[in-house]
C-alpha cells in the first residue's frame, strides 16, 4: 500500500480494510475496473442501485450469516469488533472477520456475469431500487452459497485460527490470514 493511514487520524471514520480493498479492487469513479464489462458505479451497500450491488448484497448477507454463525460456536460476543465501531445492533466482529473472505463473493459475481448467470433481466426497479425477481431467487442462491461451500474449510480454519490467536494473545504479527 502506497498511502499510510493513521488511525489517530480517523477519528469516528469507521476505518475497515474493506475501504482499502475496494478501492483498490474498483478503483476510483473514473477508473472502475472489477466490474468493467457491466454499467455499474462502484458498491453501495444496501442501497440497491444496481443489480450488481443487490448479488453483492445477497451474497455478503449469506457470508455474514456463516461467519456470525462460526464465530458463536468459539463464544465470541460478536456485536464487540476491532475495526468497526460497535454501536445498536451491529454485530462489529462479524463484519471484521468477514472483510478478508468478501473476495470469494465477489469473483463469485463477476465469474456470474461473465457465464451470463447474472443478468439484468433477472431484476426488476421499484422507486429507484433494484430487486431480484421471486422467481430467481433459487438460482442465486445456489451459485452463491456454492461459492461460499467450495471455501468452508479455509472459513471455518481462518476463524478457528483467529479464536486461538485471541485466547492465546499471539503477538500481531501472529494474527491469521484468510487465502485462497
Amino acid at each position: 500500500m502506497e498511502d499510510l493511514i493513521l488511525i489517530s487520524n480517523l477519528n469516528d471514520f469507521i476505518f475497515c480494510p474493506v475501504s482499502i480493498y475496494f478501492h483498490k479492487l474498483y478503483g476510483n469513479q473514473d477508473n472502475l475496473t472489477y466490474f468493467d464489462n457491466v454499467q455499474w458505479n462502484g458498491r453501495k451497500p444496501r442501497i440497491k442501485s444496481d443489480y450488481v450491488n443487490v448479488v453483492l448484497d445477497i451474497g455478503y448477507t449469506m457470508l455474514f450469516n456463516i461467519v456470525d454463525a462460526m464465530l458463536q460456536v468459539y463464544g465470541f460476543d460478536t456485536y464487540y469488533g476491532v475495526f468497526h465501531k460497535c454501536f445498536y445492533m451491529r454485530k462489529s466482529l462479524v463484519c471484521d472477520i468477514m472483510e478478508p473472505i468478501r473476495p470469494i463473493i465477489d469473483y463469485e459475481v463477476r465469474k456470474a456475469i461473465n457465464l451470463g448467470q447474472c443478468k439484468i433481466d433477472d431484476f426488476e426497479k421499484y422507486d429507484e431500487h433494484w430487486c431480484l425477481k421471486y422467481k430467481n431467487n433459487p438460482q442465486y442462491i445456489q451459485f452463491l452459497m456454492q461459492a461460499i461451500m467450495k471455501y468452508k474449510d479455509e472459513i471455518f480454519m481462518y476463524i478457528q485460527s483467529y479464536y486461538r490467536y485471541f485466547m492465546k494473545m499471539k503477538s500481531v504479527s501472529e494474527f491469521p490470514q484468510f487465502n485462497i
